[in-house]
């Protein structure tokens, strides 16, 4: 079941947060809707700590959950490999559950 939630990225505001372009860009996650779609259930994603920015320092959506600042899961199980933390010992997302922490 699909669920529209607040865009994280860039606080349902529907314009870029980091105003890359102009004042007046829209936000590349939502499009300037304000909202996104997302398959429930549905977690905050731990890679980017629920902000849908890039931990890594770019100023770019995140890589796991695509700037939404949650993940569909389908599974409560955690992940054994990074013990739910969705990263690799690099930093970069988990490769067995893909920065989500859940199998």
């Amino acid at each position: 079941m699909s669920t529209k939630i607040e865009c994280t990225y860039c606080s349902g505001q529907g314009k870029d947060p980091f105003q890359l372009l102009s004042d007046i860009s829209k936000c590349q996650v939502c499009s300037g809707l304000a909202v996104v779609e997302i398959n429930a259930p549905f977690r905050p994603c731990v890679f980017c700590a629920g902000t849908g920015k890039n931990p890594l320092g770019a100023r770019v959506p995140c890589i796991v959950c695509k700037g939404k600042g949650n993940n569909s899961i389908t599974s409560e199980v955690v992940c054994a490999k990074c013990i739910g933390t969705g990263r690799a010992v690099d930093g970069l997302p988990c490769t067995s559950c893909k920065g989500i922490a859940y199998k």
